[in-house]
């Protein structure tokens, strides 16, 4: 069972601090506009991560290779550019609660783009548990104010979901390597891009105080848990990981009422049930079926447990964990699993080139 539950608690843990850090970062958008807010979270996130890899250098992490650059790239092109500017662009004619709906979808998409392009398999129980988790995003966002007459702007925000989505799964493909750097890399450009669009537009840095505060909170509410979604996405697959952080909603509204004193409304009750729900019928899943792994060889963190028994170089010490180039051979066996990333595998037979 142990086993079947790794990457859950980093997973709700990156929820919670991105969800926490919303109201946050909300009380500073009248020192700053928000793309440019957006800007300063990732791209403070950016360079305090990518400075702390320089003093702390990561030790038991496999880092970056030039294999991993164009889904890295993809990933901050589709998250950091394309979506940003499609969200601006649905916002201006989009009321904020549509918007706030619509963007539950991010869920959804994800875990077609996972299930149809990537091969993630995932069961009735699966689907019923997302879908409970989406229901209770979508409680948690909703608003009685603002209405919800849907703009034409509301399919820009539905492709800034598409396009997050996208990053999601890219990201699942890299995550092998060290979050810290993944993180640092992403918070970097996106940040910078969101920065650029941001006062292109118009927008103004904020003085001294609030920019230091969005630094703060992009270290937590984006880096760290940027760093938790990427372990999370190591595990669990890119459907799972954004079901299970599809919670930061719900914590959001939670933290706005405790430490802001806003209204409590009755939406968080049903919202917090369904979502518990959901992230339990997520957590309490058994996929289990023969499947056949290709040989690969790669590099990542790594136990010495069913999945890792190989031999060691003489001077390699085989502590654990521990990081080096391994061969996984060839084998076809039945065992309950998740699409972490040994796991990537289609859910349907293999036709035998050999029958006509």
């Amino acid at each position: 069972m142990a086993g079947r539950q790794r990457g859950v608690p980093e997973a709700l843990l990156a929820a919670v601090l991105f969800g926490g850090a919303t109201p946050f970062a909300s009380r500073l958008i009248g020192d700053a506009s928000p793309q440019v807010l957006a800007g300063l979270l990732y791209l403070g996130s950016g360079l305090v991560l990518g400075l702390s890899l320089i003093v702390l250098p990561a030790r038991r992490q496999a880092p970056l290779t030039r294999r991993e650059l164009p889904s890295l790239a993809g990933a901050v092109a589709f998250g950091g550019f394309l979506a940003p500017l499609l969200l601006l662009i649905g916002l201006r004619t989009t009321p904020a609660a549509t918007a706030s709906l619509l963007l539950n979808f991010e869920v959804v998409i994800t875990a077609v783009v996972a299930w149809v392009a990537f091969h993630e398999g995932f069961n009735r129980q699966v689907g019923i548990g997302l879908g409970l988790i989406l229901a209770g995003g979508v409680v948690a966002s909703w608003s009685a104010q603002g209405g919800l007459g849907v703009s034409a702007g509301a399919v820009a925000v539905v492709g800034a979901c598409a396009c997050w989505a996208i990053d999601n799964n890219l990201t699942q493909q890299v995550s092998a390597k060290d979050p810290r750097q993944i993180a640092a890399v992403k918070g970097i450009v996106a940040g910078g891009a969101n920065l650029a669009i941001g006062v292109s537009i118009g927008g103004s840095l904020p003085n001294a105080g609030p920019l230091l505060s969005a630094v703060a909170i992009g270290v937590v509410g984006y880096g760290v848990s940027l760093m938790l979604f990427v372990t999370a996405l190591r595990s669990l697959g890119s459907a799972r990981t954004g079901a299970y952080f599809a919670v930061a909603p719900f914590v959001g509204v939670l933290v706005a009422i405790v430490v802001f004193g806003d209204q409590f409304e009755g939406r968080v009750l049903p919202a917090a049930v369904l979502m518990v729900a959901g992230v339990w019928l997520s957590i309490t899943e058994r996929h289990e079926h023969a499947h056949i792994h290709d040989t690969v060889e790669h590099s990542h963190v790594h136990w010495h447990d069913d999945e890792h028994a190989h031999s060691h170089p003489a001077e390699m010490p085989p502590s654990e964990p521990h990081v080096h180039a391994h061969v996984h051979d060839a084998i076809t066996h039945a065992h309950s699993h998740r699409p972490d990333i040994h796991h990537r595998h289609a859910h349907r037979p293999r036709r035998d080139p050999s029958v006509n």
